[in-house]
């Protein structure tokens, strides 16, 4: 783990903000709980929780439970994600799973395939779940959109 005061140099990382780097050829599996922002652009499995920003490099794949306040990804996600405040998927981002946030942006070049939930509710750090959320098969509430897109 590192640490730069200097928010030129890194994209999310605010001045006095701790900043964390998992590279390229690392493997991760478990759970990693975090202040400040994290950059992954190795292999993780397992769950992230933080109310900080968690940044998915373009060489990254990560795999599991997410739940943070900003995720910004680039790389292969397939996991539940929970974001507090927004989600935003740059190409050649591939996201397969279900997320919750009230903010989604998904640039062109993305493939996305899961249900998205931006309902007015406050989101809380817990995976979506068809159990706790209510949802079944054939009925989906309104606010639940199944969203599937490669361009």
């Amino acid at each position: 783990m590192w640490s730069w005061n200097d928010s030129a140099d890194q994209p999310g990382a605010g001045k006095d903000e701790n900043f964390t780097y998992l590279g390229k050829g690392v493997d991760f599996k478990g759970v990693i709980t975090f202040e400040g922002t994290v950059l992954v652009d190795g292999r993780f499995e397992g769950e992230i929780h933080t109310k900080g920003t968690l940044i998915i490099g373009e060489q990254a794949v990560v795999t599991g439970v997410i739940n943070v306040g900003t995720m910004i990804a680039q790389g292969k996600v397939s996991a539940s994600v929970t974001a507090t405040e927004k989600i935003q998927l740059l190409k050649p981002a591939v996201l397969i799973g279900d997320v919750r946030t009230p903010s989604l942006s998904i640039e062109e070049g993305v493939q996305y395939h899961g249900f998205s939930n931006m309902g007015t509710e406050r989101f809380t750090e817990h995976a979506p779940s068809p159990e706790r959320d209510n949802v079944h098969q054939l009925i989906v509430p309104r606010e639940k959109t199944r969203v599937s897109q490669a361009l």
